[in-house]
């Protein structure tokens, strides 16, 4: 790899998180999801190990979500309970197994085995008993190939739960979440594609709650974009990540010096200021392989590779696959 990255022309004024956020995400991709309205009512409860149905089981990172629309439940999830409420949202990033329910000992109910053969023409929406207290929860899948980058991997929680009724500022959140119901309740032509797209505006709103919640004494990626020097690296690095960064380059455009900002990579991201710019790059390198035709040598070259053997083996410690199987496994 190229050790030295040209200088990319700083950034005016102050960085926010969402700066950052928004370039890290942008080239983040969702890439599948699956959809379901699920309803039971009286006494219930899932089972602990909920199915992938209808996803690849080549997936990077296959989360389970669930957004609460009516009613409450509960969740079990390692042995702690959660009582649920009408607006919540909850995202298992590493697909943690969890149970939902109503009461004690309830009827056993598997939505995820109860869907539909796809192709669907509409969002499934299953009924569970007939009795009048009844639960309405929007639930499905996401494959998220984010997980393929270390740092955004290791600053997950197993769970992550917002509550969109406990704070003013989620009034959009909220609105998306009924026009997710709407699409559902009244299905229009090209809804079962809407539904996807609304889903993925949901889960930047909860990474970016994931953000916004860390502690100033926290470490790993999201605490790091709540730092000032480190967001503002990260910022120059997401913006440009193929210009050729040097250490000197990165701390002066961060108004740190070269020992302080090597300091906090490792303090707060376990790995410097270049091998993270190099990891970020081997996943960019992923993306390009599993949705491009792009020559492996160009994906190499871009990533900052002068060989592609040498990017090869990069690769292939990285992502224990050399690139072209990885290619004809994801693309």
């Amino acid at each position: 790899m190229r050790e030295a990255l040209s200088e990319n022309p700083g950034t005016e004024g102050g960085v926010t998180r969402d700066d950052v956020l928004s370039a890290l995400l942008s080239t983040i991709r969702l890439s599948g999801s699956l959809q379901f309205c699920f309803m039971p009512t009286g006494d219930w409860q899932t089972d602990a190990a909920p199915s992938l149905a209808g996803l690849s089981a080549r997936a990077t990172g296959t989360m389970p979500f669930h957004i609460v629309v009516a009613g409450s439940c509960w969740l079990k999830a390692e042995d702690e309970e959660t009582d649920l409420e009408a607006g919540d949202v909850l995202v298992f990033p590493f697909g943690t197994g969890h149970q939902l329910g109503v009461g004690k000992n309830g009827t056993l109910v598997l939505p995820t085995r109860d869907l539909p053969q796809k192709p669907w023409r509409e969002i499934p929406v299953l009924r569970y008993g007939e009795a009048a207290q009844s639960v309405r929860l929007l639930c499905g899948y996401l494959q998220w190939d984010g997980l393929s980058f270390a740092p955004l991997r290791q600053a997950l929680p197993k769970m992550i739960h917002v509550r969109t009724r406990a704070a003013n500022d989620r009034d959009w959140l909220r609105a998306t979440i009924r026009q997710m119901v709407e699409e559902v309740d009244s299905p229009r032509a090209g809804g079962i594609s809407m539904l996807p797209r609304l889903t993925e505006i949901i889960f930047i709103e909860i990474l970016r709650h994931q953000i916004m919640m860390a502690k100033p004494h926290a470490i790993g990626l999201l605490a790091a974009l709540a730092d000032p020097a480190l967001s503002r690296c990260l910022s120059l690095i997401h913006d440009d990540p193929r210009r050729d960064w040097s250490l000197e380059l990165l701390a002066a455009a961060s108004g740190s010096s070269r020992s302080a900002l090597a300091e906090r990579f490792q303090t707060m991201l376990a790995t410097s200021p270049i091998r993270y710019i190099r990891d970020w790059r081997l996943y960019l390198a992923s993306v390009a392989l599993a949705t491009t035709s792009q020559p492996i040598a160009a994906i190499a070259y871009d990533a900052g590779y002068a060989t592609e053997a040498a990017f090869n083996r990069a690769f292939s410690r990285a992502f224990a696959q050399p690139p072209a199987a990885w290619r004809a496994a994801h693309g």
